[in-house]
C-alpha cells in the first residue's frame, strides 16, 4: 500500500463523537478540540479541512463531518506516540528525509543564488578566454579512419569539386543543405552553434580560429573526414545581466541550490566546533520557519502525524486485515449473505491449448487440487519449459467478463476470437448459481469490509481510551474572516 498519507488519514468512516466538552477558546486561534491532553486550534483545523474540500475534490465535507474524520485522525495520532512509533530509527530518517526537502531550500536565500550565478559567468568569462566564441558553418564528407587509399582519393575529388563550386561562387548554406554528411547541421544550411575553444575537435579549432568573419577555409582534415568552413561571427560572451535568467534557471535545474544548502549545513556544524550535528542545524531551521510561517508548519507536522498514522494503521487495520486469513474467512462465513449474486457465475478457466489432447490433460492436472494450485500446477505441467503449451486465463467470471467462458458457459451469442498458435478452445470449472464457495472467490471486497470492520472496532476502542472534548462553538467559526 502506497504512503499515501493525507488521503489515507481523511477517508476513515465517520464515527459519531460519543462525549464532547466545549474548550476554552483562545482570543486569536481558539482550540476547537482537545484530544488526550493536546489542543487542536481552529487555524490547524482549517488547514486541514481546506486542504481536503477543496476544488476538485468528489466526497467533499460537511465542517461537521469533517470534525469526526479528523478527531479519529487524532486519536490514532495519539495512539502511535503512545506505542513509540516515533522512537523508531526508520520513522526517525523518512521524517527527517522529507522535512528537510522543505527546509532545505530556506537554507539559500535569493541573494546567495545570485552570487553563485556571478560566479559561475565569471568561471565561464575565463573559461572562454580571450579568443571569445565563434560560430561557424561547414560541409562535411565523412571518411572512415581506416579509409583504404582509394576511398580517400575519391573523397578528396568530391571535396575539391565542392570547394571549387563555392569558389565559383555557389551558394555555401544550399550546397551545404545538398552535400554535407553532418545531418544535424546540414538542415540549417551547415550553421553550427557559437562554441568557445575546446568544444570541437583540434583539427577544426585550428583552421575555424584562424579565419576572419566571412572567410572560408580551404579543406581541412579532422578524425570526421572532410570539412569546408565557413567563419560566421566572432563574440565575447554578452554581460552577465543578458544570461542571468538563464543561469539561474541552469542552477536550479542542477540542483545548486541543495548544494549551497549543504554548504551552509557543513559550514554551521564546522564553526560548532562539535557542538552540532547537521540533524541539529536542520530541526533549528525547522523551528524558525515553522515559528515564522504557518503554512510550513501545518506542512511538517501533516506529514509527521501522516507517518505515523500509516504506520500504525498498516499494523491495526491494512496489514493485518490483508494477511488474517482465518480473520477473513470467519468475517466472510458471517457475512456471506453480504456477498451473494443475483446472476450465477463461473468458477474456473477458459484455455487455449495447440492439441487436443492437451483438452483433457489440462483437467486432469486440476480436478483434485484446490483452486488456488490451478495456476502453478498447470504452470510447471505445461508451460515448465521454453515451449508455451498453453494460455489461461483463470477467475470467477461474470457475464460479459470472459467471450469464451460467455459462449461456452452463459451460451450467449458471442464472438470468440481465436489466439494465435492456439487454435483450441476449452473452459474447466463449476457455476455457481447463488454467491461465492469461500472468502477468496471474492478476496478483494472481503478485506475492503474486513479492514472497514478493524477500523471501526479500533477507532471505537480509541474513544474509549483516550479522553477528548470538542469546542462546537470555536468550530462555528471556520474559514469566517
Amino acid at each position: 500500500m502506497k504512503k499515501n498519507i493525507l488521503i489515507a488519514a481523511l477517508i476513515l468512516a465517520a464515527i459519531p463523537s460519543v462525549r464532547c466538552a466545549a474548550a476554552m477558546p483562545q482570543q486569536n486561534d481558539p482550540v476547537v478540540m482537545t484530544v488526550n491532553g493536546k489542543p487542536v486550534t481552529l487555524s490547524e483545523f482549517e488547514y486541514s479541512y481546506n486542504k481536503n474540500n477543496s476544488e476538485g475534490v468528489i466526497d467533499k465535507k460537511t465542517v461537521d463531518e469533517y470534525v469526526d474524520l479528523y478527531l479519529n485522525y487524532k486519536l490514532k495520532v495519539a495512539a502511535a506516540l503512545d506505542a513509540r512509533y516515533d522512537t523508531l530509527t526508520s520513522f526517525k530518517q523518512e521524517f527527517a528525509q522529507y522535512r528537510d526537502q522543505q527546509v532545505r531550500p530556506a537554507m539559500v536565500s535569493d541573494a546567495d543564488m545570485l552570487e553563485e550565478a556571478h560566479n559561475i559567468y565569471d568561471n565561464t568569462v575565463k573559461q572562454i578566454g580571450p579568443e571569445g566564441l565563434i560560430q561557424t558553418a561547414h560541409i562535411l564528407l565523412r571518411l572512415d579512419q581506416k579509409a583504404t587509399e582509394a576511398e580517400q582519393r575519391a573523397a578528396k575529388v568530391r571535396m575539391d569539386s565542392i570547394y571549387n563550386a563555392l569558389k565559383a561562387g555557389a551558394d555555401f548554406a544550399e550546397l551545404a543543405k545538398k552535400v554535407s554528411q553532418d545531418p544535424g547541421s546540414a538542415a540549417q544550411g551547415g550553421l553550427l552553434p557559437f562554441v568557445q575553444r575546446g568544444q570541437l575537435v583540434k583539427e577544426f579549432e585550428d583552421a575555424a580560429y584562424a579565419l576572419k568573419d566571412g572567410e572560408m577555409s580551404g579543406i581541412v582534415q579532422s578524425p570526421y573526414g572532410y570539412h569546408i568552413i565557413l567563419m560566421k561571427a566572432h563574440k565575447q560572451l554578452e554581460p552577465f545581466e543578458f544570461h542571468k535568467e538563464n543561469i539561474l534557471k541552469f542552477m536550479e535545474q542542477r540542483g545548486i541550490r541543495d548544494r549551497l544548502a549543504q554548504q551552509k549545513v557543513d559550514t554551521l556544524v564546522s564553526q560548532s566546533g562539535g557542538k552540532l550535528t547537521a540533524a541539529d542545524v536542520m530541526n533549528k531551521k525547522a523551528d524558525e520557519l515553522s515559528a515564522n510561517d504557518p503554512e510550513m508548519k501545518n506542512l511538517i507536522r501533516e506529514y509527521y502525524e501522516g507517518l505515523l498514522l500509516y504506520e500504525i494503521s498498516n499494523q491495526h487495520v491494512w496489514d493485518k486485515a490483508a494477511k488474517d486469513e482465518a480473520g477473513l474467512a470467519q468475517y466472510f462465513k458471517k457475512n456471506k449473505k453480504k456477498y451473494a449474486w443475483k446472476e450465477p457465475r463461473f468458477k474456473g478457466i477458459a484455455y487455449h491449448v495447440k492439441e487436443q489432447a492437451d483438452v483433457k490433460g489440462v483437467q486432469n492436472c486440476v480436478k483434485k487440487l484446490a483452486f488456488d494450485q490451478w495456476a502453478e500446477a498447470l504452470r510447471k505441467t505445461f508451460n515448465g519449459d521454453s515451449i508455451i503449451r498453453i494460455r489461461v486465463e483463470k477467475g470467477v467470471f461474470r457475464k460479459g467478463d470472459n467471450a469464451l467462458v460467455d459462449s461456452a458457459i452463459f451460451k450467449k451469442d458471442t464472438v470468440v476470437t481465436k489466439l494465435k498458435d492456439y487454435p483450441i478452445d476449452a473452459v474447466y470449472g463449476k457455476v455457481l448459481k447463488k454467491g461465492p464457495e469461500d472468502y477468496t472467490d471474492v478476496r478483494g471486497q472481503v478485506v475492503a469490509d474486513y479492514q472497514d470492520e478493524l477500523e471501526r472496532e479500533w477507532v471505537a476502542e480509541l474513544r474509549r481510551r483516550y479522553s477528548f472534548s470538542v469546542n462546537y462553538d470555536a468550530l462555528k467559526n471556520v474559514n469566517k474572516p
